[in-house]
């Protein structure tokens, strides 16, 4: 009787956070944090936590596809995780190596046309590992409904860092001005990148922290960030939807914000010369959300009767 009181409770608060999200952020980042506390919590060991990781990521995938997202970045492995003991390294790979090829082969993936693709310097995995990317890579590089990217052997600062040796070296030989050096040049020489910036960063196990995940796509993207305590096995579709509200709070607060400034624009310019400020005005309404241009027209409207009146 507790249990299915439970899960009432829990369908009726799934339910209420749904209705309280309006348009889904398109990229979704999450970093899975605390598979190894969550087995010693269970009195495990790190490979079943793994395991157990890897059912919620499962999961997330569904709750994507019902909730619009259009892709999502899993930071699976970290060019820091080379630094654990051996044991744990091989049960890591193990489990990476399987559910790769059980996503390539899987109905739900060729049925939802979901890309499979890696970021990250995979050259540094075992050859087992680097034959499961290619294989899955393979076997969806036709599709572009979804795209799941795995971050694996994956370091932010290592990602930039590899980008800017490149373009020193193109500037040293003479193919690239440092006049012509912009986000363009940088971009195409990351890891084998997203399909879009990062909207929502998701950390789950209590860290509040991001890792050095990355840095480009999301940070340069002002990317909303949700951290939440439980471990990733124990991650829920609660969690993950108020993830999304804290993406949703970001975006009306970031439009408020942008409506604020351009409002006071109009005003500054419209000090001087109202047609000007009519001018900016309308280019200002085609970048702005439908609130955000009828603030504007409303002030344009205030500032024209004031020029009558003058």
């Amino acid at each position: 009787m507790l249990e299915w009181a439970r899960r009432r409770f829990a369908g009726s608060y799934e339910r209420m956070l749904r209705r309280e999200i309006g348009d889904s952020p398109a990229h979704v980042a999450i970093i899975q944090d605390g598979n190894r506390r969550y087995a010693r919590k269970n009195g495990s060991d790190a490979p079943d936590g793994h395991r157990e990781g890897a059912k919620t990521t499962e999961r997330v995938l569904d709750w994507c596809d019902e909730l619009g997202v259009e892709e999502l970045t899993l930071y699976t492995f970290s060019t820091e995780n080379f630094d654990r003991p051996e044991d744990q390294l091989e049960s890591l790979f193990d489990l990476i190596e399987s559910k790769l090829y059980e996503f390539a082969d899987a109905e739900r993936v060729h049925d939802g046309e979901v890309r499979i693709s890696a970021i990250g310097e995979v050259d540094l995995l075992p050859d087992r590992v680097r034959e499961a990317v290619e294989y899955a890579e393979g076997r969806t590089e036709a599709y572009d409904d979804f795209r799941l990217n795995i971050a694996l052997a994956y370091g932010g600062r290592a990602e930039l860092l590899g980008a800017a040796r490149d373009v020193a070296r193109a500037v040293e030989r003479g193919d690239l001005s440092p006049d012509d050096i912009g986000v363009e040049e940088i971009d195409g020489r990351l890891y084998r990148q997203p399909a879009r910036d990062v909207d929502l960063i998701i950390r789950t196990g209590g860290d509040e922290r991001t890792s050095n995940f990355l840095p480009w796509h999301a940070n340069g993207n002002e990317a909303a960030v949700y951290f939440c305590a439980p471990y990733w096995p124990e991650f829920s579709k609660a969690d993950f939807l108020r993830g999304l509200r804290t993406y949703e709070s970001r975006e009306k607060s970031w439009q408020r914000t942008r409506s604020e400034r351009a409002v006071a624009l109009v005003r500054a310019v419209a000090e001087t010369e109202l047609a000007e400020a009519k001018t900016v005005g309308g280019r200002l309404r085609e970048q702005l959300s439908s609130a955000g241009a009828r603030e504007v027209s409303a002030e344009l409207e205030r500032q024209g009767e004031s020029d009558v009146v003058d």
